[in-house]
């Protein structure tokens, strides 16, 4: 008997499942709107079971050839216990227990984790970090997201709240962080401030990243110089990641990874200068390979390590 799992995307924007093949790779989408639900938990939560129960039945399943549910979401989650702590894009949801309460609805075992810890799970088991023991994936996007796999095991650390790169702080005297912090790593190199360098550098408002790629992919100078810039301020918030954990490997995703070709080269010639010389030499720099459906294949691997298959 195969054994699936139904993973399933929390967003701020969208919600999306998918119904996961044993050998890691989905056989079956699905996704909805998040605001038309957001208002209410319960209504969302009513909605994502309703969800689930459709993908399976539409797959033309039983119930015993779904060994779980996985879920990732946006946010601070207790992984043991199953509760939502909070949600900072989607209003309401404050130490919810999500997990008890979806096992109920549906009569299966259910597991939920940060969003990123699961596309780190995906890019380790089947993606890009395939066969690496230490690794650390970093997501690019409007915030910065990263997951630790260290010794072959995501590394959660004492509250589930390891990972956190985005806010390492670079600057002492840097820009205010919506953590609470100042100067972090976040607020160089998340979207906002990206397109604020973009505009900057072009002297034109509402310059974007697929602007800048479009423009450097045309020669555009400022735009090469822009990317050039970017690459800097990544390159230089990974040598603190290196040095202190020596990884083999760093597997960047997210929109920005996109533009590989002009990051990485820059990136990788920081990290040589920067970082010591030993960890320096090791390190690899990676793209994700799995787009938008890397946390939907981390939710299989979350439950499969739960399950102990």
């Amino acid at each position: 008997m195969k054994k699936y799992v139904v993973g399933v995307d929390v967003g701020g924007t969208n919600i999306k499942l998918g119904l996961v093949h044993p050998r890691g790779f989905v056989i079956a989408r699905s996704h909805f709107p998040t605001k038309p639900f957001s208002s209410s938990k319960s209504k969302l939560i009513t909605v994502l079971a309703k969800e689930i129960k459709k993908i399976i039945a539409c797959e033309k399943l039983e119930i015993r050839e779904v060994v779980g549910i996985g879920i990732g979401l946006p946010g601070l989650i207790d992984y043991g216990k199953g509760i939502v702590r909070f949600l900072p894009n989607i209003p309401g949801w404050k130490n919810v227990p999500l997990k008890s309460i979806l096992q109920k609805k549906l009569n299966m075992p259910v597991f939920v984790d940060n969003d990123v810890k699961l596309i780190t799970l995906a890019e380790w088991k089947f993606g890009a970090g395939r066969g690496v023991k230490n690794l650390i994936c970093l997501t690019l996007g409007t915030g910065v997201g990263s997951g630790l796999i260290l010794d072959n095991r995501l590394y959660r650390g004492a509250g589930n709240a390891a990972g956190e790169l985005g806010h390492m702080p670079l600057n002492e005297q840097g820009p205010a962080c919506n953590c609470g912090g100042f100067g972090c790593f976040e607020r160089y190199v998340g979207n906002k401030p990206l397109f604020a360098l973009a505009s900057r550098i072009m002297n034109t408002p509402d310059m974007t990243t697929p602007k800048m790629f479009a423009l450097a992919n045309q020669g555009n100078a400022k735009a090469l110089r822009f990317w050039h810039e970017a690459a800097i301020r990544i390159g230089n918030g990974l040598v603190g990641v290196v040095n202190l954990f020596n990884p083999q490997l760093i597997i960047i995703g997210g929109g920005v990874s996109n533009n590989e070709k002009f990051l990485f080269p820059t990136i990788r010639t920081v990290i040589k200068r920067r970082a010591m010389g030993l960890q320096a030499s090791m390190v690899k720099i990676k793209r994700a390979e799995f787009g938008d459906d890397a946390g939907i294949i981390g939710a299989q691997v979350l439950v499969y390590n739960a399950k102990n298959f």
